[in-house]
């Protein structure tokens, strides 16, 4: 992680000139101001999944979230500060309230640029950095972030490091805040390949996690992650892999080493239609126990397998539900998971889309006492832009569970599962000047 500071100074120093020389030398640069918004609300009906007392009870209710924000930009200064707030619909608790964005960023004609501030992180297919917008809070972090791009090249290099209070006479114990990690430094290059629909992206990412309980204990352990991520789109169809390996030492001391791979190939018809195909597949712990009761995962590991997602938007990937890598399995080891998938799309008109998909879900891991299915998912989905800044979408998932899923879960009756939700998307910008 010192290198990759080490490298943000280096880069900083030779940014720093042409950012100040061509924020002098601009004559009447172009001002926008915007006020702006997002709204969502969406009604869900849930019978299945998460922990319940009653197996035959159905769960009701509306969430919403709102987006307000103010941006400003010139040709070398931008800056954007946003607040968030999240709840549920006739809740007498408060809900969350929090600042979403705050950030300034430097720029200028050559390439260079320097933010700072809270900010979410995208990156590719947001399968390790994304905003996960679907949930109620989307994510963003405090952090540096320092870069060039030019000629089809892009360099970013961030990092942060987070604390609890300005705590002044005592230690620097991390319990928790924004973002798990105590300190986090990465490095993401990507290239587009020139007259040529090929791009590659390479990441590189140092997280310092705390371990220790208090003050008197204050260890942090760092993890690393590696790997790249290519997509390849020609006009009428794509292709998309990825590879990432985590090692380093895990949160709890012990040492970590696990990995992930995926692949999705998409075919866009000249009939409306559009068909995708893939299989992501995250190590998973080893010797994985799943007795009738009592505790899961509970076999001595020496080395942690189970792959971690970090930050990315896991509504994407692993199935609508959301039982893998957003909610965790009783015992926190993870058998990791296998997720074949396929679907297609259908556009009868502009602005709206019907979305079928199906999902074979498995352990990656053999287990003690249970087969290695977990079970299919079936999703369908309608989303229908009837303004500019506005849409409407639905949607219904069945889920045939299994044996294991209900094991590994301890939800209770996990072999038929339904899920329906309806939401209203609103984007607004209420003020725009130049």
């Amino acid at each position: 992680m010192k290198k990759l500071f080490s490298i943000a100074a280096f880069l900083f120093l030779c940014a720093a000139p042409a950012l100040a020389q061509e924020a002098d030398t601009l004559s009447a640069p172009k001002k926008v101001f915007t006020l702006d918004a997002d709204f969502l609300s969406r009604g869900e009906v849930r019978q299945g999944g998460l922990t319940r007392v009653d197996e035959n009870s159905v769960a009701s209710f509306i969430i919403e979230r709102t987006i307000i924000g103010a941006s400003y930009s010139n040709s070398s200064l931008s800056s954007r500060v946003s607040a968030q707030h999240s709840g549920t619909w006739g809740s007498n608790e408060a809900g969350s309230l929090s600042i979403f964005e705050a950030w300034v960023q430097f720029k200028s004609k050559s390439g260079f640029f320097a933010k700072v501030g809270r900010q979410p992180l995208i990156y590719d297919d947001q399968r390790i950095f994304g905003s996960d917008s679907w949930s109620m809070t989307a994510m963003s972090h405090d952090l540096l972030k320092l870069g060039w791009e030019g000629s089809g090249h892009k360099l970013h290099l961030f990092g942060a490091y987070n604390q609890d209070i300005q705590n002044i006479n005592g230690g620097s114990f991390f319990s928790g805040g924004l973002q798990p990690y105590k300190s986090m430094a990465a490095l993401w290059y990507h290239w587009d390949v020139p007259s040529f629909p090929l791009g590659a992206s390479f990441v590189l990412m140092d997280a310092g996690m705390q371990g220790g309980e208090d003050e008197s204990n204050d260890r942090v352990f760092h993890q690393q992650l590696a790997g790249t991520y290519i997509s390849f789109t020609p006009k009428r169809w794509s292709a998309e892999a990825a590879f990432y390996y985590q090692m380093g030492k895990e949160e709890t001391g012990l040492p970590l080493s696990a990995w992930m791979a995926s692949i999705k190939t998409t075919l866009k018809m000249p009939q409306k239609w559009e068909f995708r195909a893939g299989y992501d597949f995250l190590s998973g712990d080893k010797y994985f126990a799943t007795p009738n009761s009592g505790m899961i995962g509970l076999v001595r590991h020496d080395v942690v397998r189970g792959f971690n997602s970090l930050y990315g938007s896991h509504h994407k990937f692993y199935g609508a539900m959301d039982f893998f890598y957003v909610s965790t399995y009783v015992g926190g080891f993870t058998p990791g998971l296998q997720n074949l998938y396929v679907g297609a799309d259908y556009s009868p008109v502009k602005g709206l889309k019907a979305d079928l998909s199906y999902h074979y879900l498995a352990t990656a891991t053999k287990l003690e006492d249970s087969e290695m299915t977990l079970g299919h998912e079936l999703e369908l989905s309608l989303s229908w832009n009837f303004m500019k800044n506005a849409s409407l979408s639905a949607g219904y998932t069945f889920m045939k569970g299994t044996e294991t899923m209900e094991a590994l879960k301890r939800t209770g009756d996990n072999h038929r599962l339904h899920w329906g939700w309806l939401m209203l998307t609103v984007r607004p910008t209420f003020f725009s000047t130049k």
